[in-house]
């Protein structure tokens, strides 16, 4: 990649590193720069650590931590309840059926720690991987953006999280920083997603599906996985679902649903950066073609997807400098990339019975 840095006078010229009695201006305030932090860090460091410097908006910590947290203990909850989609504090009795049990569902928490602990830390894990990436490159860009905002999903277990997201001021970026930002969360997430599925189909042990139990639609990725690593596998017999898979299993749905070229997901990032005005129009296409599908496969679940993307907008707004060149490697790079959805993205989450 090339470097952050750029000269004084051209586009997104990036403000040298304060020096020992240096006077650092925020809007209408100055001060001078502390001599004790510049000694103490080096002048990246130093313009990571002190954000006022900069005159970029202080990040809120307390919700971004409450958040996570959250999302901690539900994915571990999710877990514990092995991705049955039912309602936090619900049990279920082949008897009475569905009923609230509160005491129940902790009783349940205690009981399958193991497995609990297990697949939140996966999960958790390749989520933050995922946005580190791309806070790291506003970080390297001098993107103003939040830190990670991780959403759990309390009303069902299933995964126990919605992803993460985070917020950042996109319109200060140019072409190649947006295809930068866009395309380093999915990447990064992936170095952790791929291990974890590969671990999980070698350790899965195999039974003969039952009505009731859960099923959930394997990515073409994990297929190919499955085929490769467990040619032992019988014929009408299919692979338990462990801790790590499952997280494995997320990992792949949340970047091949990131990575659709649409509005301002990260493929929607990487799909204008590439292509620029087209890339609106394959936009376009996409989320017609979306449509169709779920009326015609009536995959309804898919709708809310659908109307959120379209109230943020389709098309994706214009860089700051729609000029800058990607250069060879990006663009082959991120032609690549368009696989990712084919590869990692399910649309169908089916449960048998």
């Amino acid at each position: 990649m090339d470097d952050a840095c750029h000269l004084p006078g051209e586009p997104n010229a990036v403000p040298p590193a304060p020096i020992p009695g240096e006077v650092v201006s925020r809007g209408s305030e100055t001060r001078p720069a502390s001599p004790e932090r510049t000694a103490a860090f080096p002048p990246v460091a130093e313009r990571m650590l002190d954000e006022y410097d900069l005159g970029m908006p202080r990040r809120r910590r307390g919700l971004p931590l409450v958040l996570f947290l959250a999302t901690c203990f539900f994915t571990y909850a999710a877990g514990t309840y092995h991705w049955k989609p039912v309602a936090f504090g619900m049990q279920i009795d082949q008897q009475r059926g569905e009923y609230w049990d509160f005491a129940g569902t902790w009783r349940q928490l205690a009981a399958n720690w193991a497995d609990g602990l297990m697949y939140s830390a996966c999960v958790m894990a390749i989520l933050l991987a995922h946005e580190m990436g791309h806070f790291l490159m506003t970080v390297r860009y001098r993107i103003p953006a939040s830190y990670p905002i991780f959403i759990p999903m309390p009303p069902l277990m299933l995964t126990g999280t919605m992803g993460a997201v985070i917020g950042m001021e996109g319109s200060r970026a140019n072409r190649r920083e947006i295809f930068d930002i866009g395309w380093a969360g999915p990447l990064a997430g992936l170095v952790l997603t791929i291990p974890m599925v590969w671990i999980g189909i070698k350790t899965g042990q195999y039974v003969v599906p039952q009505q009731g139990q859960p099923a959930f639609g394997d990515p073409l990725l994990a297929k190919l996985f499955i085929g490769w690593l467990r040619p032992d596998l019988p014929a009408g017999h299919e692979l338990v679902v462990n801790p790590i898979y499952m997280a494995g299993w997320v990992g792949m749905f949340v970047t091949g649903l990131n990575m659709l070229p649409v509005s301002q997901l990260d493929g929607g990032h990487v799909i204008y950066a590439l292509f620029l005005d087209a890339g609106r129009w394959m936009a376009r296409i996409f989320l017609l073609s979306a449509i169709a599908f779920v009326v015609i496969t009536q995959q309804y679940s898919w709708m809310l997807m659908i109307v959120i993307v379209t109230l943020i907008g389709v098309d994706h707004p214009p860089t700051a400098d729609d000029k800058v060149p990607l250069g060879m490697w990006r663009t082959v790079l991120g032609i690549a990339s368009l696989a990712i959805p084919v590869l990692c993205f399910t649309p169908f989450r089916l449960y048998t019975g």
